[in-house]
């Protein structure tokens, strides 16, 4: 009998050590990862920057406590920071906790700025944002919230790209945040809809609500843009962001505006992880690669090749959606049946 919670459904399949777009089992079977560990892998195993920043910190200092500067979170802020849009940020260790720390500003500006009377959270159906209580009530799907109902009384939930429905939920003016995704990833690789979007901007803009767009899946040049907000020209008051960031090593942020961010003064929030040492130093080597001249133009390539095969190879009933390196293909087959099946084509 396993000492393991039984929370996860695993495949039966255990992996060694990777390299580059492969993974290799116990066996010594090979496979390429077309899962990158759920977008986390942004630029393959075992890549050489990554490996030699990581290892380099870890023979200097691990960890230290955020009650003392950390040098390298002030490298790392900075270069999000240009890469995206005037902002200041929070680090911390997942998507859930990035989206737990948005969900907190946002109540932070109700009461304070609209001194308690903007409360309200509004969130897409199919969405998702995270296991934790707070994030499990802005994730609008029954199978994550199954078991741990009430969800908090502050949600509301709309149908994505749903302009009468988005209308209609701000109406009562009790609305702090809208917090939503550009492609829903487990909705199905759904994109938004531009005119969705922009509709989302102009309501915030006139009755102060903040615009929080998750990130986690989409950020770090998986769509070939290093965020995905840029390929809509429409910015957000909060971006979370995870996954990709650190290549692997666990870590999340909070990318806020001065009016947002502002509100997070000492003692409203913190994590004891959150942006050490280790995690900055192997987030600084993605960023740097990412930002490396020509980078995003080949994700771009190679995404319009892998959909073209896709859309070449696969039948007519199957529907390839996405952008950049994010692709899901709509299936009539069972999704586990589909995985299983491609876990047994070794290379």
């Amino acid at each position: 009998m396993s000492s393991l919670m039984k929370n996860y459904g695993r495949f039966n399949v255990s992996f060694t050590h990777g390299e580059k777009a492969f993974l290799y089992d116990n066996n010594g079977g090979k496979y390429y990862d077309f899962a990158s560990g759920i977008s986390v892998t942004n630029l393959g195993h075992n890549f050489p920057p990554v490996t030699k920043a990581v290892s380099e910190q870890a023979q200097k200092v691990i960890h230290t406590s955020n009650l003392y500067e950390i040098e390298l979170q002030k490298i790392l802020a900075e270069k999000i920071s240009k890469a995206s849009f005037a902002s200041q940020l929070f680090f911390c260790n997942s998507g859930a906790e990035a989206n737990e720390a948005a969900i907190k500003l946002a109540r932070l500006y109700g009461n304070t700025v609209h001194h308690g009377k903007r409360y309200k959270i509004i969130s897409m159906y199919n969405s998702f944002h995270g296991r934790t209580y707070a994030t499990m009530g802005v994730t609008a799907q029954e199978k994550i919230q199954k078991g741990f109902t009430p969800m908090p009384a502050y949600n509301q939930y709309i149908p994505f790209n749903n302009i009468d429905a988005l209308k209609d939920a701000v109406s009562l003016n009790d609305t702090c945040a809208i917090m939503l995704e550009l492609f829903q990833g487990e909705g199905g690789v759904m994109p938004v809809d531009i005119e969705f979007l922009k509709e989302i901007r102009r309501i915030c803009d006139e009755q102060d609500i903040l615009l929080i767009i998750d990130e986690v899946q989409t950020g770090y040049g998986r769509t070939g843009c290093m965020f995905a907000y840029e390929l809509y020209g429409i910015e957000p008051d909060i971006m979370t962001l995870s996954k990709a960031i650190a290549n692997g090593v666990p870590m999340g942020a909070v990318v806020a505006k001065e009016k947002a961010a502002c509100l997070f003064t000492a003692g409203t929030h913190g994590s004891t992880f959150g942006g050490n040492p280790l995690a900055c130093a192997a987030a600084i080597a993605v960023m740097d690669e990412m930002q490396s001249d020509g980078f995003l133009q080949r994700v771009q390539e190679k995404g319009k090749k892998l959909k073209e095969y896709l859309k070449n190879n696969l039948p007519e009933s199957c529907i390839v959606k996405g952008e950049g390196l994010l692709i899901g293909v709509k299936t009539p087959f069972a999704p586990k049946d589909v995985v299983e099946n491609a876990l047994k084509i070794n290379f």
